[in-house]
């Protein structure tokens, strides 16, 4: 059995069916303390390309024992994989791989197989042990002497990793398969705790994991607006119990009923002496005299249904991960497929260990260079914190006599009043004043305006919709009342938060400037909402809240057809015309089919998707999913199609529909969304105050060029502040979505895992390319929807 290379077609780069060029194509999936939707993804990618795919069962430890711990995988036997945490192939630790000799076992067992392809998930340790194997493979095979022929046949070892930890500790990846899962995990409990320490005035001292990074403590404490967060990285500075103490008790005098303290299990002080939970606990009821509880969330963090990120990343990763394998060669070094913004990259994975054990050198020491080797984003989110949840005394703040107004237009997001929150916070940090517009331009015409403070804003984080109100209302009709309001209340900078609807208003403001010079101000909009479709971001404030309400919705719905034999879901997602919600839903949630208004649709399409379900519950996958879009077609309606399937699969399967409607508004926000709303609100009132003092002219601020009117988004690598005026041109104002979305290249990612036959475009896939410390990265969750 001999590796063959694979073709690919045209420059574009489009994988077709290999299985005519194929003899047999072998590689193996390894997971440890991975996830299983990365499993999923590897085996069925793998075998729509043609290759035969094993399971290793229990990590390394099944690697050398071989026999029944090496089976192969089917199509059916990862159907049900995306909703189970953890890994159903099980892993452990194993001593025996560390030796020579169980190395030569390990190689002898997969050598019986023809297996010289291995996908490992695991941390720095796993990936370290995989590329030892692979430089060893050679001298290995020699040693196999009744195997005469194999170091001819089976000459190199090929690996690709896959980073599995929910710590986020491994260098190279924005994000690691399971922190989001972790994440989520934190915030249900300090959000079902927040409740009780407010009823009871209490402060709760949370342990979570996190010995040598503080990754889950850092954004945890970010994401809840958490009163003291400790971490291995940064030990506080002497004295640092006083100014704890201080801090809470000036919570408390400031009407505050609660205090949450977040300390990793790895924080220590700066001689090196832990911190633990029952010394803090102790410390506030010796000084405070606090009601204080400690709750140590321990193993809770790693189980628990995969979240929606989660979950797509691993799909994504896992098919990156076989497009890799299928590219390499003999000279190429083995990488990691990694997360770099929204864009997937692959790094070699020697590199990337090597500078995780700088890290934890570092760490070790205890030098301040320790922060900063964690990369920009982890510099970032402590910066945040910082800045967010300690005030300065009000003789150390500066004065800018700047008033800055800030707003929520269209409809509520999830996350919305944690942007508001950061924005508050961080303008009053830089000297400004801060206005709350409540119901967006209709509360503005109408002046329902009042300066907010640092203690209005405490505790919004974890709130759902909009606290200020939100409303579709449009300026256009009540420049001159806004204007009005904006003199009377010298309003020199303007804050808007919301969907589309924010996008058309900021257009409509600038250009007003021309008549009304009240206009004439740094003006910045942050995209916040459920559908995506605002122009120039990848993502918006509120779409992972809602991409998680549509997973667990699904996963209900899947869960409750376990009894029932051969049944077909029909689901109406929310978006508008844009199917993001849709598409991207579908992927996480593993539906057959998703209809979408981007990728237009007929009878022939629906006949054929029907005749696919059919095939399906002739297996042992008896249960079917299939997303629309409320607005993805006039005429085939979730009813017209709910009954076209009811018919068509008569004497087959039966159907059932359920339109998920403002459920998706609704609901806590994610942790993603409160921490991507926290920082790029941060940064954007960092952009205004730049803005403001820039254009301070004669005693007045004047602002009316194109740039000082701008869009804050993300796109692929990194955060960028856009000039409204410049997106007419890539925006379809007629259904409100972006001319070009990148989400659209996942549908045939969720075709293939669907068993459908079709291309795949990877002219967009990872390339190759070298490990930088303290690159720019202005995202720590940095997404892959």
């Amino acid at each position: 059995r001999v590796i063959p290379t694979v073709r690919f077609v045209s420059q574009a780069s489009i994988i077709h069916s290999v299985a005519e060029t194929l003899q047999e194509f072998l590689f193996l999936m390894l997971s440890l303390s991975g996830m299983n939707a990365a499993v999923r993804a590897v085996v069925r990618m793998g075998l729509y390309v043609g290759a035969k795919v094993y399971f290793i069962h229990e990590g390394y430890q099944g690697m050398v024992d071989g026999e029944e711990n090496i089976r192969e995988a089917t199509w059916e036997s990862v159907s049900s994989m995306l909703q189970v945490g953890g890994t159903v192939i099980g892993s452990a630790r194993c001593k025996e791989f560390r030796t020579h000799e169980g190395r030569l076992k390990a190689a002898y067992n997969l050598v019986q197989r023809g297996i010289t392809n291995l996908c490992v998930i695991g941390g720095d340790g796993s990936l370290t042990g995989a590329n030892l194997f692979r430089e060893e493979w050679s001298g290995l095979l020699g040693e196999l002497v009744d195997q005469a022929d194999a170091v001819q046949k089976y000459s190199a070892l090929h690996i690709v990793g896959m980073v599995g930890s929910i710590d986020n500790d491994f260098c190279g990846t924005d994000m690691t398969i399971g922190t989001d899962s972790a994440l989520h995990r934190i915030i249900e409990v300090v959000d079902a705790i927040m409740t009780t320490a407010q009823s009871h005035q209490r402060t709760f001292v949370l342990e979570v994991m996190g010995r040598h990074c503080g990754y889950l403590a850092l954004v945890s404490a970010l994401a809840c607006g958490a009163d003291w967060v400790l971490i291995p990285e940064m030990p506080p500075e002497d004295g640092w119990e006083e100014k704890m103490c201080e801090k809470l008790s000036a919570n408390r005098a400031g009407m505050k009923r609660l205090n949450v303290i977040i300390v990793a299990e790895g924080a220590i002080d700066r001689s090196n002496k832990p911190i633990t939970t029952d010394y803090v606990k102790n410390l506030v009821v010796k000084c405070l005299g606090f009601d204080t509880r400690v709750t140590i969330l321990g193993h809770v963090q790693r189980g628990g249904t995969p979240s929606a990120f989660d979950r797509i990343l691993a799909s994504r990763m896992g098919v990156e991960a076989v497009l890799a394998l299928l590219e390499t060669t003999a000279n190429t070094p083995a990488c990691v497929v990694s997360l770099y913004g929204n864009q997937s990259v692959r790094l070699p994975l020697m590199e990337c260990v090597q500078m995780v054990k700088v890290q934890k050198a570092m760490d070790e020491k205890r030098f301040e260079e320790a922060v900063k080797l964690r990369g920009r984003s982890f510099e970032n989110n402590l910066k945040t914190y910082k800045l967010l949840a300690h005030r300065k005394p009000e003789t150390e703040l500066p004065t800018s006599n700047f008033n800055v107004a800030v707003l929520n237009v269209g409809a509520p997001a999830a996350g919305m009043n944690a942007a508001v929150r950061s924005a508050v916070r961080v303008g009053i940090s830089e000297g400004h004043k801060m206005f709350a517009v409540s119901d967006g331009f209709e509360g503005f015409y109408k002046g329902q305006i009042k300066e907010i403070k640092w203690a209005d804003v405490g505790g919004w984080t974890g709130q759902g919709g909009s606290l200020l109100g939100t409303k579709r209302t449009l300026p256009a009709k009540h420049v001159e009342k806004i204007a009005e309001q904006m003199r009377k209340h010298n309003i020199n900078a303007l804050l808007v938060i919301g969907g589309f609807e924010a996008f058309e208003s900021l257009l409509q403001l600038f250009e007003a400037r021309a008549t009304y010079e009240e206009f004439c101000i740094p003006m910045c909009m942050l995209p916040a909402t459920i559908s995506n479709n605002v122009p120039a971001t990848d993502l918006s404030i509120g779409a992972d809240t809602a991409l998680n309400a549509i997973v667990e919705t699904c996963d209900r719905i899947k869960q409750s057809a376990s009894g029932t034999k051969r049944r077909v879901f029909i689901i109406e997602t929310m978006g508008g015309y844009c199917g993001y919600l849709a598409s991207v839903g579908g992927l996480a949630a593993g539906a057959d089919a998703a209809y979408i208004y981007e990728e237009p649709f007929d009878i022939r399409d629906l006949q054929a998707n029907v005749e696919h379900l059919t095939e399906k519950m002739k297996t042992s996958i008896q249960r079917g999913l299939v997303l629309r879009n409320e607005n993805s077609n006039d005429n085939y309606t979730t009813d017209f199609i709910y009954q076209l399937y009811t018919e068509e699969g008569k004497g087959v399967f039966d159907c059932r529909k359920n339109v998920l409607g403002h459920m998706q508004q609704g609901g806590a926000p994610s942790p993603f969304d409160r921490n991507f709303g926290t920082k790029i609100s941060a940064k954007a009132m960092q952009w205004i105050s730049k803005k403001l003092v820039e254009t301070f002219r004669h005693g007045r601020v004047f602002a009316n060029t194109e740039d000082s009117c701008c869009l804050l988004g993300m796109r692929r690598r990194a955060l960028v502040f856009q000039p409204v005026v410049q997106l007419k041109e890539e925006t379809d104002f007629v259904h409100r979505i972006p001319k070009e979305q990148w989400w659209l290249k996942l549908r045939p990612l969720m075709k293939i895992l669907a068993k459908y036959k079709t291309s795949y475009d990877v002219s967009d896939s990872g390339q190759l390319e070298h490990v930088v410390c303290n690159r720019p990265r202005d995202l720590d969750a940095s997404v892959a929807m």
